[in-house]
């Protein structure tokens, strides 16, 4: 996306995503009895690549965290996911799940990483909801190669898409950044404040969409 409106992208890889310690085997275990569950939850791509051939069961009811991650399950699934935030954040599609069930308590099967926010699962389990939380992947830091320890310092923008990513930042290059540094969400943003990463702005619109907007506006904004 910032190549196609003219940007030269380095491309620094912060972040690998793993398979759990076990291998998966509890993810997998729910998953065969995925017809127990009324909703299907993942929060990330990472997350519904793993559950997406699971997820072709018509009964089970799908919901996800964000379009990238509602894109990525309804591919796989072979069918749409029936609710995405309209805010692309875990709290408001619990929001949204606790007003749609009303007084029903539903079975609800969220599969995320190691590393995920608590707020989906705790607010789901605080208003009844029957709640099983997976350890989807892990997300594990990666050093960068030594180009892109070069290549950086010409950087005009850093956009920073998740927390993990700023960690594993501040770990190889310290709270040095370009003058720009957009993080895609406020849980990103957080994490940059608590290790000392000064973050210029935050997404509108909490996706890669949204975080190429940003980037788009804040060299608007310096003229650039």
């Amino acid at each position: 996306m910032l190549e196609r409106r003219g940007a030269l992208v380095i491309h620094v890889p912060l972040i690998a995503i793993e398979e759990p310690l076990d291998g998966g085997e509890q993810l997998a275990s729910e998953l065969d009895e995925i017809d127990r569950y009324d909703w299907l939850v993942v929060t990330s791509p990472a997350g519904a690549e793993r559950v997406a051939v699971a997820a072709e069961s018509g009964r089970v009811r799908l919901a996800a965290v964000g379009t990238s991650t509602a894109d990525t399950l309804a591919r796989g699934a072979g069918r749409d996911v029936d609710l995405v935030p309209s805010r692309q954040r875990a709290d408001a599609l619990a929001d949204e799940l606790i007003r749609l069930a009303g007084p029903d308590t539903w079975r609800v099967l969220v599969a995320q990483g190691d590393l995920a926010d608590g707020t989906l699962v705790d607010r789901l389990r605080t208003a009844g909801h029957q709640v099983t939380d997976v350890v989807a992947y892990r997300t594990v830091a990666r050093r960068p190669e030594v180009r892109g320890l070069v290549d950086v310092g010409d950087a005009d923008a850093l956009a920073l898409a998740s927390g993990s990513a700023a960690r594993s930042w501040v770990d190889a290059f310290g709270v040095r950044a370009p003058q720009v540094v957009v993080a895609i969400g406020p849980t990103t943003a957080r994490v940059a404040a608590e290790i000392g990463l000064k973050i210029s702005s935050v997404a509108a619109d909490h996706s890669l969409e949204g975080l190429v907007v940003e980037l788009e506006h804040q060299f608007s904004r310096l003229g650039s």
